[in-house]
């Protein structure tokens, strides 16, 4: 039995819910004397995750059983790339069978009774043990289930009416599919060719059937790794035919080859049109669990409870053109809502960044940017992307830059205007995170950041405690430092570097400043790297952002967390008992610059004497 889609939660006194797992669907046959264990589209599963089929051993019922195979990650939480693992390698992880139906029992079909008749007999059949599990539900309380869910990182939750019988192989909306972040499944059509220095395809063109007629519903190039695109492109060989599937071929980016419709992609959206293209796919795995035929359009409109329909909803700001700068920037969903707490949206974020343009335009100028985007804000759904993509205006800045650990250049966004900073508010980067080097000087960075990093255990006065640690080491070698606040519950301290000297050199001076903190504070310190070896009580004096390509929150960022706080430049006099991270906001900080003017202006000045000071901490 398969799920229609609902928008969102709702309560209703004749409805359950349960959790929605990250997993694969399977069906367990406990009968005459066998055990099978399937996906929905039929694949064998029994030896994949023999740990299952080896456990449901144990039941003393003739069975037929639906649930989800579910593998946990170290954080306790459900991690479809782990499954993956198990199912590839058949490693040794933790694997739970979530049982949430029951089919057959004991020589009769139970798919005629009612939800809760079936889960009652299923309880009371069920034999469970560490890999076996009775899947439980609520009932009634929708809304509250749903944010609970959210709260723990879930996926989302599955709305099943109560007196629901089972109908096999119908996508009924007496079951409802209610997700917390966009996602669908789509088939992977075709493939364009890679630019620049990219290897193997561009992008994936994706479609769906809709009316039995196969449909285009746009591409998706981002959320590949190296790996996944070569054994991507593996895959997709065999499928390649000469035309396309689609009845109108569609335009593409770039030449395009194209496949049979089988293989199937999950993606992550923002967004689907009226024309049935989504909007920011990303990529996120690849579907072997379930059956082609299967990917199409549920045209139903989603199921509404009666209270919803009386909800009065939020009237949607049309899309814009503004003139910002020398350039006209289309300014989309400016109402949408990214920080729900504080009811900010996207476009007092876009406003905001505009009224510190001039503050903080000088410390993004000809800084790579890694972008970390939240097109549905804070609680949403959220990505990083270094690589620009086809889609970018041509008048917004790039730099190629050969990355190492990738093995590839990199198209990156350089953000030196205003209409630049727009357009990248726009796609939903509410923070900006900078290189701390510049083109063309990309390998000689022109400050050094000594970055405390407290544990969830550790209060701010502690923080406050280590930034003064480190100014009496920065003044005992004649060094002048600049903090500020890191947004969420740190303090940076930069040193001005002039761009003089190499990542390495400058990383190794951080090396140092850092043991010697570490000598002042050896109680509250640790210099660790390793999570899992350090202490959880101590503050981590972290000297490893000053490496090539590491990116942090510049200055006067809004960082994506309640209250909107932006990273703020301090006096020292400021750094003592009574600050908190949170005191300064795109709510103020705008004020502050007026009063105070830009703190940070000498950090891109000329640099200290690296040589000078050493000699200078040689005599501490």
């Amino acid at each position: 039995m398969l799920c229609k889609i609902s928008e969102k939660p709702f309560d209703d006194k004749d409805w359950a819910f349960e959790i929605k797992w990250d997993g694969y669907r399977a069906i367990a046959d406990i009968r005459n004397g066998e055990i099978r264990l399937y996906s929905r589209n039929g694949l064998d599963f029994s030896k994949s995750f023999k740990k299952v089929a080896d456990a449901l051993k144990i039941q003393s019922h003739e069975m037929v059983l639906d649930g989800e195979i579910v593998a946990y990650d170290d954080k306790g939480k459900p991690n479809f790339q782990w499954l993956q693992r198990i199912a590839e390698q058949n490693t040794d992880l933790v694997l739970i069978y979530q049982v949430f139906d029951l089919l057959w029992l004991n020589g009769h079909s139970t798919e005629n009774l009612s939800y809760l008749q079936r889960k009652e007999l299923l309880k009371d059949a069920l034999i469970e043990d560490d890999v076996i599990k009775y899947h439980d539900h609520v009932l009634q309380n929708g809304k509250d289930f749903f944010q609970a869910a959210e709260n723990m990182g879930l996926e989302g939750i599955i709305a099943k009416k109560a007196d629901s019988e089972y109908k096999e192989n119908i996508r009924s909306s007496e079951w409802l599919k209610i997700k917390i972040h966009k996602s669908d499944e789509a088939l992977i059509c075709g493939f364009t060719a890679p630019k620049g220095s990219r290897k193997h395809f561009g992008s994936l063109i994706l479609g769906k059937y809709l009316n039995g007629e196969l449909i285009f519903c746009g591409h998706t190039g981002t959320g590949f790794t190296e790996r996944s695109l070569k054994e991507i492109y593996q895959k997709l060989q065999p499928l390649v035919v000469k035309q396309s599937a689609f009845k109108i071929t569609p335009k593409t980016n770039s030449k395009a080859t194209w496949l049979k419709p089988e293989l199937i992609a999950e993606i992550k959206y923002t967004e689907l049109t009226k024309d049935h293209i989504y909007r920011h796919p990303v990529f996120f795995r690849l579907r072997e669990d379930i059956d082609n035929t299967d990917v199409k359009f549920d045209m139903d409109s989603p199921q509404k409870q009666p209270e919803m329909k009386a909800k009065a909803t939020t009237k949607k700001a049309p899309d814009k053109v503004k003139k910002i700068g020398k350039q006209q920037v289309a300014l989309t969903n400016q109402n949408k809502i990214y920080f729900p707490a504080d009811g900010i949206t996207k476009g007092d974020i876009i406003d905001y960044y505009q009224s510190v343009s001039r503050f903080i335009l000088p410390h993004l100028k000809n800084r790579p940017q890694s972008l970390n985007r939240f097109p549905n804000g804070i609680e949403g759904l959220s990505f990083y992307q270094k690589d620009a993509d086809e889609h970018t205006p041509d008048w917004v800045a790039l730099q190629k830059i050969f990355s190492e650990s990738n093995d590839k250049y990199i198209n990156y966004i350089i953000c030196n205007d205003k209409e630049t900073l727009a357009y990248l508010n726009n796609l939903g980067c509410i923070e900006l995170n900078v290189w701390t080097s510049r083109i063309p000087k990309a390998d000689f960075p022109d400050y050094l950041v000594l970055d405390l990093d407290p544990s969830e255990k550790n209060t701010f006065e502690e923080v406050i405690e280590t930034a003064l640690a480190v100014k009496e080491v920065l003044d005992k070698a004649g060094i002048t430092g600049y903090p500020k606040t890191s947004g969420s519950s740190g303090i940076h301290v930069y040193i001005p570097m002039g761009a003089k000297y190499t990542y390495d050199q400058v990383k190794d001076f951080g090396h140092v400043l850092m043991q010697l903190v570490h000598q002042e504070l050896p109680e509250l310190t640790t210099l660790e790297r390793s999570l899992q070896k350090r202490d959880k009580n101590k503050i981590y004096l972290d000297y490893l952002q000053n490496r090539r390509a590491q990116t942090l929150a510049s200055v006067y960022s809004v960082r994506p967390k309640p209250g909107a706080p932006v990273s703020a430049p301090l006096e020292w006099n400021e750094v003592k008992k009574g600050l908190h991270p949170t005191d300064f906001t795109i709510h103020n900080m705008a004020e502050r610059l007026q009063e105070k003017g830009d703190l940070f202006k000498s950090v891109l000045g000329k640099g200290i004497d690296l040589l000078k000071a050493i000699n200078g901490l040689g005599n501490v």
